[in-house]
């Protein structure tokens, strides 16, 4: 019997789930995923920390779902380009956050280590550019925090 490999388009967006905003006012969520892994498209396990800064509306992230979603990646044959934007469209999709920056950090494979940012302020990601702390930001040199 042959292996199913599993690509971006088996990633289930249903497993992200929310819960209600507890207040209107404004206010910033950072989480960390640093235990981030999928399969790379050699089918060889790849590793990442995973930078999630969260501007709430009516809607916040159930952690509890967001673990399970990043768990049913393990299996998944992605490249880290196609991982971030299909993660950045499930947590638009599902949360319709005011502002969702995604920071991936993959961890060095062949001597060279990558970075991916999606901000969804950005104009060219239909943003308004309202945020300013993006501009200008050649960020230090990869270390993120929260």
């Amino acid at each position: 019997m042959e292996k199913k490999i599993l690509t971006y388009k088996d990633i289930d967006a249903s497993l992200l789930k929310s819960l209600p905003n507890p207040t209107g006012e404004a206010y910033e969520i950072k989480i960390k995923i640093p235990e981030f892994t999928f399969l790379g498209v050699k089918e060889q396990p790849d590793f990442a920390d995973v930078f999630l800064t969260f501007y709430p509306r009516k809607r916040i992230i159930e952690l509890k779902s967001l673990k399970q979603y990043v768990y049913a990646l393990r299996n998944i044959t992605v490249s880290y380009e196609r991982l971030i934007n299909v993660f950045y469209d499930h947590v638009m999709e599902v949360y319709e956050p005011e502002r969702v920056r995604v920071v991936m950090v993959f961890n060095p494979r062949g001597g060279i280590s990558s970075k991916l940012t999606i901000d969804s302020d950005w104009k060219v990601r239909g943003g308004d550019e309202k945020f300013s702390d993006w501009k200008g930001n050649i960020e230090d040199q990869w270390s993120v925090t929260l």
